[in-house]
Order: C-alpha cells, then structure tokens, then sequence
C-alpha cells in the first residue's frame, strides 16, 4: 500500500503520526512524507532564508533521519514560508499535494486537523482537502487528520472545529521509534512540561491508548473513508 503524509513543517509528521508511519512501514507499506513549508525564518520580522540556512540545513537533516529511522520510503522537503502559508495563494499549495499524489497514487493520507492554532497547519488541511477530492478514479480510500502537540490542544474551544479523535491507531510497538525520530528533531523540541516535550508526547500516546485499552496510540479524525 502506498501512505502519503502531508505535514506542515518539519517535526509535524514525527508529532501527528510518527507511530503510525512506523508501523506502516513495518507492514511493509511505502510511506511517503511531503513537509510543505521550511520552518525557523518566522522567528525574524521579515522573511530571510539566507539569516537561517545552517537551521534550514540542520532541519533538512533532521528530517531525513527521522524518516530514516521510522523506515519510511521518502520525504521531500518544499519552501513555502514559514508561518506565513496565509500569504501564499492555495492553488499553488494544492498543486505541489496534486503532484505528490498523481506520481504516489496513495490509498491513505495523513494530514494536519483543521482547528490548530498554527496558521500554516490549517493551510495545509484547506489544501489537502482539495487535492484529494474523491474524483472518480481517485486511489484515495482513508483521509485521516492527526493532531499536534502545541497546536492542536491550544485552540480554545469554541473559536474553532475541536478535535474530536473517531480513529484510533495502537502504536505500543512502534512508539520508541516515535520517540527516537523526535530526538533527531532536538532543536525543535522543548523541556517539559511543554507538550512539544518527549515526555509530554510519550504521556499523550499513553493517554491516548488507554482510552481504547491499549499501550499506547495515536489518535486521528476521519475524513473518508470508502470501503470496498
């Protein structure tokens, strides 16, 4: 089976679904990661990729061994701005995920849940959205939206769609490798109790799988699925 996970920035794939990469892998699923946008030039007031190209760089590596160790079969790294996906028309994000999906030819796609705080995830959600239209034809048969944390759970209830996990995927074999590719992410994690902690995401997986009578889990929002 072909999995596209389509993540925002560098990290949101490990965050959201990490586990679940993991274990498609060891199924011997090919899972392919697209991350759209470049992540570090938010933190100045005007955009400059050339003030951050040895954090572009160590993201760039970080991203490649995360997936290396989760065992997927390829990411590909866009440069969309940071934080800043609200200034860029949507077509042309659509149209890098329409590629991705016309060459890939997924049966399942992960991507970030509509209600974040983070501007750039719900970007990607609109986009995604409209890439994988059921078209006649369509290989798209499961459309799921992973939550991440720091953004997910900062939403106030209320000022937006909540995430309200209906999928449940069990990740108690395969969450030390989670753990393991967000190490590789380091510069972008923080202490605890941050939720973009290691403890914090271990404490959710656990959370997460005891409320389905698991180990440990990560939990997703169905978009479609066709059964055949």
């Amino acid at each position: 089976m072909e999995v596209l996970v389509v993540a925002a920035h560098p990290d949101d794939e490990v965050l959201g679904c990490g586990g679940a990469i993991a274990q498609h892998a060891q199924q011997g699923d090919n899972v392919h990661i697209l991350i759209l946008a470049e992540g570090a030039t938010s933190r100045d007031e005007k955009r400059d990729r050339s003030n951050f190209q040895r954090e572009l760089s160590a993201l760039a590596s970080a991203a490649k061994q995360a997936s290396e160790i989760l065992g997927s079969t390829s990411v590909s790294l866009k440069d969309f701005p940071d934080n800043r996906m609200d200034g860029c028309e949507l077509l042309d994000i659509v149209k890098v995920i329409e590629d991705a999906v016309t060459h890939i030819h997924p049966q399942t796609v992960y991507t970030h849940h509509n209600g974040d705080v983070n501007i750039d995830h719900r970007r990607v959600h609109e986009a995604v959205i409209t890439a994988c239209r059921p078209k006649p034809g369509s290989s798209i048969k499961t459309l799921l939206f992973f939550e991440v944390p720091s953004s997910t759970e900062w939403r106030p209830p209320g000022s937006a769609p909540s995430f309200a996990p209906n999928w449940f995927v069990d990740i108690s074999e395969t969450l030390t490798l989670k753990l393991k590719a967000l190490e590789a992410y380091s510069l972008e994690m923080c202490p605890y109790p941050h939720p973009r902690s290691i403890e914090s995401v271990e404490y959710l997986a656990r959370w997460r799988g005891s409320t389905v009578g698991v180990e440990a889990a990560e939990a997703f929002m169905l978009g479609r699925n066709l059964c055949l």
